[in-house]
């Protein structure tokens, strides 16, 4: 099954299972993973440069089209896993280098972001089934571990257990629930 296929799935469970056309003509959040999925497929594929680097140009036109309309930045280097779910449209960006796992919904405001110095300087590697709240941002060379919760309005500047939801500037533990009510 591709990895768009899964994208839709989620996006109709949590949609009362609209239609898949109505969906992909309606949402912001479709219309740019369909454009990442589609860019990331031939930027991993094994094409020839000659063939290779005319598509990823008109990709990359794609994309910048779709910041414009959608307010969503998914460079087509990022690594997505599957079930991806964008919850609003709206101000989300994500660096060309981070990594997110399975399963994952982020909200509107999002930023995934590139900080630090020196050895600290990197992207974040966010883990399977994390909830990422409305205006969350996560910075540096950090490692976000599996079925977290991080709230609303959080700076996540360090690493994050599993099994946990964080809250706060910075984030802090909060307490032992799990993403499962939210994803």
């Amino acid at each position: 099954m591709s990895l768009f296929r899964t994208d839709i799935i989620k996006y109709k469970r949590y949609s009362n299972n609209k239609s898949s056309i109505i969906l992909i003509l309606t949402t912001q959040g479709l219309w740019a993973l369909f454009v990442y999925r589609l860019s990331n497929r031939i930027f991993r594929s094994k094409l020839p440069a000659l063939l290779k680097k005319p598509l990823l140009i008109i990709a990359v036109l794609w994309q910048k089209w779709i910041e414009i309309v959608a307010g969503i930045s998914i460079p087509y280097s990022v690594k997505i896993g599957h079930s991806f779910y964008i919850g609003h449209f709206g101000n989300i960006i994500i660096n060309t280098n981070a990594v997110i796992g399975d399963n994952c919904n982020i909200s509107q405001g999002v930023t995934i972001g590139v900080s630090g110095r020196e050895d600290r300087r990197g992207v974040p590697v966010i883990g399977n089934n994390v909830y990422i709240g409305a205006n969350a941002v996560l910075a540096g060379k950090i490692k976000v571990g599996d079925n977290v919760v991080i709230g609303a309005n959080s700076l996540v500047v360090d690493d994050l257990e599993a099994n946990a939801t964080y809250l706060g500037v910075p984030a802090k533990r909060i307490n032992d629930s799990t993403s499962s009510g939210y994803i």
